[in-house]
């Protein structure tokens, strides 16, 4: 029989609210181009505890949540994440579990779970049951759109900062990739590792003899070779890569069976996910056990600070991508962020939750749907 929730665990509001804050940079990958970024954020409260959770996505998702999980949320029990969360995606059954929807739900399902930790007092790795304090970061940036001067002073600095490995953009406009990545090579020297994303930029033909070019110049990381849907394209590139470079893919996944599809192909070497798009805390760490099944390495996607606590509970963690625009944002919005310190994210073990406070006053300048 369930135990009735205490009063004071007892969901009683769910808030969202965007903001979209303009980029230091014109920035652009393999495919796309913008100039500002939209961070959705959720509130949740029981009792007089907040807990908070955000993805980066449309304004669009912030209305969803209000509109269709707010209510699915409020009267749940707060210790029981994995109830809420499973009552969530069931919520959405007739409107599709993927793009939006995955979003939004991501959004409340880490606001429940910085909540849970709050709750409780504790920060949010402890809860998780860590395997480790601290997880590695590769610096990553370089965008296409980024002269090569830019391109070349960002990434030396993030390996003059203690950074080990760094990541830039490829595929906007192929015939300058080489020398791009010649030019990126010389500005890291040669102990630094050397990542590429094409965002799905590539046909196959090209994304091969793309990755004999790059070979040259020490690239052990080719991500998104072809588009994450073209899973027998991804798995040619694994089978056909040099010796040293991997493929990784999986930032576009929503659901498990996205993730599993990959895996069941031996499409890539590295299975990447996102815990802002694939379903939150709880989506996050059953895409890493799932690459963990099939022996795997498995990296987090962008939104550094709200990855790190649970990166620290993930046995088969290779890294947590420290992307330039989002690391960016939650330094700017958010109090608390984890230390960045010779190359590695540490949280807070003083600080309950993700251990993350909203500057208010600065977010409402931003502020494009909802309130603070």
């Amino acid at each position: 029989m369930a135990r009735a929730p205490a009063i004071r665990n007892v969901i009683t509001s769910v808030t969202a609210s965007a903001f979209s804050i303009p980029t230091d940079f014109p920035e652009a990958d393999g495919t796309i181009s913008w100039d500002a970024t939209t961070l959705v954020l959720v509130e949740v409260t029981a009792g007089d505890v907040r807990g908070m959770g955000y993805t980066y996505a449309d304004a669009a998702t912030a209305a969803f949540i209000t509109e269709h999980l707010a209510a699915v949320a409020v009267g749940q029990d707060a210790m029981a994440t994995t109830r809420t969360w499973s009552a969530m995606v069931r919520s959405v059954r007739n409107l599709g579990e993927s793009g939006v929807a995955a979003m939004a739900i991501s959004a409340v399902d880490t606001a429940l779970w910085d909540l849970k930790a709050r709750l409780l007092d504790m920060p949010l790795f402890m809860l998780l049951g860590p395997v480790r304090t601290s997880v590695p970061v590769y610096g990553s940036g370089g965008f296409t759109s980024y002269t090569m001067d830019r391109l070349c002073a960002q990434l030396s600095g993030w390996v003059e900062a203690g950074i080990t490995r760094v990541k830039m953009k490829v595929g906007m406009v192929p015939a300058t990739d080489v020398a791009r990545v010649q030019a990126a090579r010389k500005a890291i020297g040669s102990s630094a590792e050397l990542f590429v994303d094409a965002n799905g930029a590539y046909s196959r033909k090209q994304a091969l003899a793309m990755a004999e070019r790059f070979r040259d110049f020490g690239v052990t990381w080719f991500e998104e070779p072809v588009p994450q849907k073209d899973v027998a394209g991804l798995r040619l590139l694994r089978d056909r890569a040099p010796a040293g470079m991997e493929i990784a893919a999986g930032e576009y996944g929503y659901t498990l069976d996205d993730f599993r599809r990959l895996l069941e192909a031996g499409a890539i070497d590295v299975l990447q996910a996102d815990a802002t798009r694939c379903g939150g805390i709880t989506g996050f760490l059953r895409a890493a056990a799932l690459g963990e099944a099939f022996h795997l390495p498995f990296s987090a996607h962008t939104a550094p600070s709200l990855h790190a606590h649970a990166c620290c509970a993930i046995p088969n963690l290779r890294h947590v991508e420290y992307f330039h625009d989002h690391a960016r944002i939650e330094d700017l919005f958010f109090d608390g962020v984890p230390a960045l310190v010779a190359g590695e994210l540490r949280p807070d073990p003083r600080r309950a939750g993700m251990g993350l406070e909203l500057r208010r006053d600065t977010a409402r300048s931003y502020l494009v749907y909802g309130s603070v």
